[in-house]
């Protein structure tokens, strides 16, 4: 039997009888102090231990900074590099973050601290193809959400060991994982937590969580479940449509319909809309984030005035700085003087796409893939992914004579990935000179 939480779908518990939805989420229950009180049940860890086997086997991998490769030696090199009639200019901040980085170093110490036993992980460790292939190699297996929804925890036992992603997990999915007995590696970056926390202040404030944010994304899903009410918006258009309820009313079957999948459960427009703050998927846009903060921030004063302001809006700054640098990154790199740009990221991956959104906003030729299986050297064609999810295949994509190539990488992008990439570049250009 399956069941339905906060807009996903768990399977039910064979051993101890209950659904994830079973479990109190942020309505009615402290989720943050119950994080913290994981610690101590001698279970639970949170740390890295700098295992040097462990960082050994990440670079044999090619699942962290390079060290010894071309973007290495681009880093040393004003970040560029010229191959033949092809110059490469690196974007000065690119590829894997430290909390990215940090998940990815915990998964493998934990496989180092824990050789024997079954090993699982709640979601992908991160969108990068590359990095889970390497954790299934090491036996380390996957509870996805199957295209409904469901996740499956039946054949988690006591004593397992189970690593929760970067992105986090839903309280729910801990309170369960902690009843059956199981050891928790909790990889989630510090500042997706900081998020939880920021929810948490808006929750004790008796104000709606406006998340800016995809709503069936893993880290939303888990920031959802720290809040109390909540409203998911994906953009900016979403955002006015809120805004202007806030202000005038409206349809509330309209509403509810609208954001069937990005509610709280029980959720009343008419209700839950006169206190609200702000927090967002740190993989999103800042400026939109920003922009959104203020739309709010404005909606609030001239429905309540300013003297009551503080009473009905919170707003505390959530935005990820690893996710920021990149996509100021990314603005730099497109203003120079570029033939084209090549965005290597997880097709799932959120703060890819956003990096591609950015290339195409400047209308610049972009190709954006996951791997360098996606270029065909003999035939000069690139199969890329668009902005919005179209996958497309590009003939001829290297014209001949010089070319000026930016490339940048998402934050769950290992360096060895860009690499790969680039040699496939460099040698589809030799192929067809």
């Amino acid at each position: 039997m399956a069941m339905r939480a906060r807009g996903r779908a768990f399977a039910s518990s064979a051993t101890s009888g209950k659904d994830v939805k079973d479990y109190p989420n942020g309505k009615g229950f402290d989720a943050r102090e119950f994080r913290r009180s994981l610690n101590r049940t001698g279970r639970y860890t949170r740390r890295v231990i700098q295992d040097a086997e462990s960082l050994e086997k990440m670079e044999e991998h090619g699942v962290g900074y390079s060290k010894h490769g071309l973007v290495a030696a681009m880093r040393e090199q004003g970040n560029a590099c010229t191959r033949g009639d092809v110059h490469v200019v690196l974007a000065e901040s690119y590829g894997f973050c430290w909390g990215v980085e940090r998940a990815v170093q915990m998964a493998y110490e934990a496989r180092k601290v824990y050789p024997e036993e079954n090993m699982y992980i709640t979601n992908e460790i991160i969108h990068n193809p590359s990095v889970n292939r390497r954790l299934e190699e090491m036996q380390v297996q996957f509870i996805q959400a199957d295209e409904n929804g469901n996740k499956d925890f039946e054949r988690v036992e006591e004593g397992d060991v189970v690593i929760l992603p970067a992105f986090g997990a839903s309280v729910m999915e801990m309170q369960l994982l902690n009843e059956r007995g199981v050891k928790i590696v909790d990889t989630t970056c510090p500042w997706v937590a900081k998020v939880w926390n920021a929810v948490d202040v808006q929750k004790k404030k008796q104000c709606t969580s406006v998340i800016h944010g995809k709503w069936n994304h893993e880290e939303t899903v888990a920031t959802a479940s720290f809040a109390s009410d909540y409203v998911v918006v994906k953009d900016m258009e979403e955002a006015e449509y809120v805004a202007q309820y806030i202000l005038n009313g409206g349809d509330k079957q309209e509403f509810l319909t609208k954001f069937k999948n990005a509610v709280s459960d029980g959720f009343d427009p008419d209700v839950h809309l006169e206190r609200v703050g702000v927090a967002n998927q740190t993989t999103m846009l800042k400026g939109e984030t920003e922009r959104i903060g203020k739309l709010f921030e404005k909606t609030m004063l001239q429905k309540h005035g300013p003297t009551k302001l503080q009473e009905h809006y919170v707003v505390m700054d959530t935005i990820c700085d690893a996710t920021q640098e990149r996509q100021d990154a990314m603005y730099a790199l497109v203003e120079q003087e570029l033939d084209m740009v090549v965005v290597v990221g997880g097709f799932n991956s959120s703060n890819t796409s956003h990096l591609q959104e950015i290339a195409e906003e400047h209308k610049l030729p972009s190709y954006w893939v996951d791997t360098a299986g996606r270029i065909d050297v003999e035939n000069n064609a690139i199969a890329h992914r668009l902005s919005y999810g179209e996958l497309v295949t590009t003939k001829d994509w290297l014209r001949p004579g010089k070319l000026r190539v930016g490339v940048t990488s998402g934050a769950s992008t290992p360096d060895r990935v860009v690499e790969d990439v680039l040699d496939a570049l460099f040698a589809t250009k030799e192929t067809h000179a």
